[in-house]
């Protein structure tokens, strides 16, 4: 398995989700200005995760994602193999490495401690939560803002006043004030 940025920066965007889930969907602009990642990264990512099925879009006005799944049933590992390409131990690359490491005389002696290594960094990631990651961020006292979604597009008409009207409506009207005055 390999570690990268792009797999740092998914899981702390997913952890960004799963602690304001509650709140609606999460726009991908409001998580870029938070973590401080590029929002057209976020965008490649977000692809990759809604393809495997752990965020869900909406789209227009007040949209966003939201975890496609309950935050205890996605692990680190879920989100490291949706979003890279040779996270999975039986990747291309590892099937190469493999490969060449067999056919050749001088075979890799500390393969075995390597491959050991890549199951115990899988067993441990797919030990570990959203929800736990988001409860630990929430326990070192992470605030959530509770602003309300903007209602983006929706506009109300503007309540007019009523006019008090000093002169008669109506030709009776106008005639009983004329006999009153006269």
């Amino acid at each position: 398995m390999r570690l990268s940025t792009k797999g740092r920066f998914a899981v702390t965007a997913m952890i960004d989700v799963a602690l304001r889930e509650k709140l609606g969907p999460v726009p991908l602009s409001d998580i870029a200005v938070r973590q401080q990642i590029s929002l057209s990264y976020l965008e490649q990512m977000f692809s990759k995760l809604r393809q495997h099925g752990l965020v869900a879009s909406t789209r227009g006005p007040g949209g966003g994602y939201a975890l496609g799944q309950q935050a205890d049933r996605i692990t680190v590992a879920d989100i490291i193999a949706a979003v890279e390409e040779d996270s999975s131990p039986d990747s291309k690359d590892t099937a190469r490495h493999t490969k060449a490491a067999a056919s050749s005389p001088g075979k890799d002696m500390a393969q075995d401690l390597w491959d050991s290594l890549n199951s115990k960094m899988m067993d441990y990631m797919q030990s570990v939560t959203l929800r736990s990651l988001a409860l630990g961020q929430l326990a070192k006292g992470v605030r959530i803002e509770e602003k309300p979604a903007p209602n983006r597009g929706v506009f109300k008409k503007p309540k007019q006043e009523s006019v008090q009207r000093s002169v008669p409506n109506s030709v009776f009207a106008l005639g009983q004030a004329v006999l009153a005055r006269g």
